[in-house]
């Protein structure tokens, strides 16, 4: 990497977290706060700074149908929802109450209830009868690794031609360098999808160090 990019600090990360439009956000700070407090899981949420792009992205590409696999506790969520056009909708994928249930509150308490469709299940299931009530523009993908190439193949042919989809945790907590660890079900999963997206002639895509990575990909019109 070249000198002239620094390394990511705390002090420096505080900084650019305070550099966004949306900075003081005091319902996903209160959400932040209460998924912490369910202890190690709580990692799980994604971070500020993505809660941002995502928003960013979702009003980018003019969305009005989206869908998300793994909602957790409803920070992502909430960032897709809030961006959507008039008359948008999310479709949520998600198999745990528990941790919905307090996604549910925060819709809620953000007035995206009529935004936010939750189909509770195993997502492998669902989707595989899946049909969206339109052309999808944005794709968000944060549940179990070892499945993101079956929800990628089974919701690509649903997105629009400049449609996004998004994944996370592409760098696996840097496992995928790791020769031991790509060994594991879900780092050699993800690692074998990374590899895959970037030589997939169906869109264009690059990952970008946000996080632990998010990779975006862009659906092109050849291939369909």
């Amino acid at each position: 990497m070249s000198s002239s990019y620094p390394r990511m600090t705390d002090a420096l990360y505080q900084y650019m977290l305070a550099q966004r439009s949306d900075a003081p956000d005091a319902l996903l700070n209160a959400l932040r706060s209460e998924t912490h407090k369910l202890g190690a899981v709580g990692e799980m949420a994604i971070s500020p700074d993505q809660c941002s792009l995502l928003s960013l992205l979702v009003a980018l590409v003019g969305t009005k149908y989206a869908v998300e696999v793994g909602t957790f506790t409803g920070s992502s969520s909430i960032s897709i929802a809030r961006a959507l056009l008039p008359g948008g909708k999310l479709l949520c994928f998600d198999q745990d109450f528990r941790y919905t249930s307090i996604a549910r509150r925060y819709w809620f308490k953000a007035g995206l209830n009529d935004r936010i469709d939750l189909r509770l299940g195993k997502a492998k299931e669902l989707l595989a009868h899946f049909r969206p009530p339109g052309p999808l523009d944005f794709v968000f993908i944060d549940a179990d690794k070892e499945s993101y190439d079956f929800y990628y193949e089974a919701l690509l042919p649903h997105v629009r031609t400049n449609g996004l989809i998004v994944f996370d945790n592409m760098f696996s907590s840097g496992q995928v360098l790791d020769p031991i660890a790509r060994n594991s079900p879900a780092v050699r999963a993800i690692d074998t999808l990374n590899r895959k997206l970037a030589r997939d002639p169906r869109i264009q895509s690059v990952m970008v160090p946000v996080a632990d990575g998010l990779y975006l990909c862009r659906k092109l019109e050849r291939g369909y």
